[in-house]
C-alpha cells in the first residue's frame, strides 16, 4: 500500500507525495487475489489460468511479478505448474478458514463444493487426564468418541476424532450419521450455536491408517488441528483432533467471526 510522506518545501506549506510501493506488495496482492478467485470458483478446479503474458496485462505488472505469485500459490497446494501446457487449479485445492465459527459443510458451500462428514467408528470411552482438562469433566468421565471423514466433491480432506461429554451427547452419533452435520446434531441435542475456542496447528507424518482414510501416502505430511468447541455459556462440548491432506488443504486462521 502507498502510504503519504510529508516533504516541507517552506516555513509556510507542506506537501505530500505516496511513497513508492514495495516492491513485494504486487505479487503477494496478485498472489492473494487470485487465490481469492480460486476460492469463490471463478478459476474451478483443474481450469487452466490465463498466460503469464495475460495475467501481467490485466494486473499492469510485469511476467516476472506474475511468474512470482504463481510460484507461491503454486507452493501452497492451489496450483500446479505443467511444462509447457501452464498453470493450473489444482484438484482439490481448498482453503479452509478456521474462525470464531467452523462448520465443515458451510465452508465447502462457500467454495462452491459439496461436502459432508461420515461417521467411520463411534465408541464410548473414559477421558484422559488431557482430555479431561481441555473439556472439564473429571478424568475418566465417559466421553462419546466419534471418528469422522470429511469430504468434499467425494474426495477426502479431513480425517478426525471427536470427543462429546456423556451423558449430555448421547444420540449425537445418530445424527451425525444422518445428516453429515455436527451442527445439526448438536442443534439436536439442544445446543443451537457454538463457537471455537482455540486452534492448535502442527505439521506431521501421518500414521498408516490416517493416510489411508486420506487416500495419500504416509511420506506426504498432513496438517494436524487440536481445538475446542464451546456453547454459549463457554462450557466446552467438544474436543477434536483434525488430520487435513496438506496437498490439498491451505488452512488460514481468521481473525474475525
Amino acid at each position: 500500500m502507498t502510504t503519504a510522506t510529508p516533504s516541507t518545501t517552506s516555513t509556510s506549506s507542506v506537501s505530500t507525495a505516496p511513497s513508492p510501493a514495495p516492491r513485494d506488495s504486487f505479487w503477494t496482492r496478485i498472489a492473494a487475489e487470485l487465490a481469492d478467485a480460486i476460492a469463490r470458483g471463478i478459476y474451478p478446479p483443474g481450469e487452466r489460468l490465463p498466460s503469464e503474458h495475460a495475467l501481467a496485462e490485466l494486473y499492469g505488472v510485469n511476467r516476472h511479478t506474475i511468474r512470482r505469485s504463481l510460484a507461491s500459490l503454486c507452493n501452497r497446494g492451489l496450483l500446479r505448474a505443467t511444462q509447457g501446457s501452464g498453470t493450473y487449479v489444482e484438484e482439490f485445492a481448498v482453503d479452509v478458514a478456521l474462525a470464531k465459527r467452523v462448520r465443515h459443510q458451510q465452508s465447502m458451500t462457500s467454495l462452491g463444493l459439496r461436502g459432508t462428514l461420515h461417521v467411520i467408528d463411534a465408541r464410548n470411552v473414559r477421558a484422559t487426564a488431557a482430555q479431561a482438562r481441555v473439556l472439564r469433566v473429571p478424568t475418566r468421565s465417559a466421553l462419546l468418541c466419534l471418528h469422522v471423514l470429511g469430504d468434499a466433491e467425494q474426495q477426502p480432506m479431513q480425517f478426525s476424532e471427536r470427543y462429546f461429554p456423556l451423558p449430555r451427547f448421547a444420540g449425537l452419533e445418530q445424527v451425525v450419521r444422518e445428516t453429515g452435520s455436527i451442527t445439526a446434531a448438536f442443534a439436536a441435542c439442544g445446543v443451537d450455536d457454538y463457537t471455537r475456542l482455540e486452534n492448535r496447528i502442527t505439521a506431521q507424518m501421518p500414521e498408516r491408517d490416517v493416510a489411508a482414510h486420506l487416500k495419500q501416502s504416509v511420506n506426504r505430511p498432513v496438517l494436524l488441528v487440536e481445538s475446542v468447541n464451546v456453547d454459549p455459556r463457554g462450557e466446552p462440548i467438544e474436543f477434536s483432533r483434525a488430520w487435513f491432506a496438506g496437498d490439498r488443504v491451505t488452512l488460514t486462521v481468521a481473525h474475525s467471526g
